[in-house]
């Protein structure tokens, strides 16, 4: 039986690593833009129901809930190829739409303000889930909404579901001239060491350094870099979604992580 994990996708960035996370499962798994399985994979042993549910009309879903305080990001899901393979009623994006300015405390009371629609989110698609083993969150710790609303998302997650993992995929950044850059960053820092069980550190420096010497890619582009990141996850989740003689669930990817709590970056 599998043992379910829900992606939690949070501003800007966290959605746009998502989208690519999303587009490389289903080519992995054989499952087109509107949902419904190829035909050469309808042979396979994998285990799709670890990150999809199948809907009645047979078509899989992704366990995934897209927050965002601005509409941009959401608005090019919506418009993209991919639009109908989400559950509409697992997008929120703010009724302001003004975002969070790059700032966390904006982010995280943003966040406060609206929590009983963003949990209620959250309880449905846990409670449509047979054996809920944990969250998977994408963010970046620099901009507003992925670091405030976040870290609020975190520390609620801890709070209400204390025996589920919480694994983080961390966008840490490179120099910029954003001046509350560096709060945002110690704030969040702060949430993902009490809160998380593990974060996947994704150094946006290493992400193009990669690009220019490996890739030999001149001028990396945004879209490229998340398709790294893209890779990164569907790769550390591979032993998940098909079985073999190892690391068949989430915790024991963690389990090397458990002598030293608060370390686990």
């Amino acid at each position: 039986m599998p043992r379910e994990i829900i992606t939690l996708q949070v501003g800007q960035c966290g959605n746009q690593i998502g989208m690519e996370f999303w587009k490389q499962l289903c080519a992995e798994h054989g499952i087109n833009s509107e949902g419904f399985l190829e035909d050469y994979a309808t042979q396979g042993g994998d285990r799709k129901d670890v990150f999809f549910y199948q809907a009645d009309d047979e078509h899989y879903i992704p366990r995934a809930l897209l927050f965002d305080l601005e509409p941009r990001v959401i608005h090019s899901l919506r418009n993209s190829p991919f639009a109908n393979l989400y559950n509409p009623e697992n997008i929120f994006v703010s009724q302001e739409g003004s975002g969070a300015g790059n700032n966390w405390a904006s982010g995280y009371s943003q966040a406060e303000k609206v929590n009983e629609e963003i949990m209620d989110m959250i309880d449905r698609e846990a409670d449509g889930s047979d054996s809920l083993e944990g969250f998977v969150l994408t963010h970046s710790i620099a901009g507003g909404t992925g670091s405030g609303m976040g870290s609020y998302l975190l520390e609620q997650l801890n709070d209400r579901y204390p025996k589920k993992l919480i694994q983080t995929y961390s966008v840490f950044p490179n120099a910029s001239d954003v001046v509350v850059q560096p709060y945002n960053c110690m704030l969040s820092f702060k949430r993902l060491t009490l809160n998380a069980d593990a974060v996947v550190v994704l150094d946006n420096t290493a992400l193009f350094r990669i690009a220019a010497d490996r890739l030999h890619i001149d001028q990396p582009t945004v879209a490229e870099t998340n398709s790294l990141v893209s890779t990164v996850m569907s790769a550390s989740t591979t032993t998940l979604r098909y079985p073999g003689y190892m690391n068949n669930d989430l915790i024991g990817l963690l389990a090397s992580l458990i002598p030293t709590p608060r370390c686990h970056f």
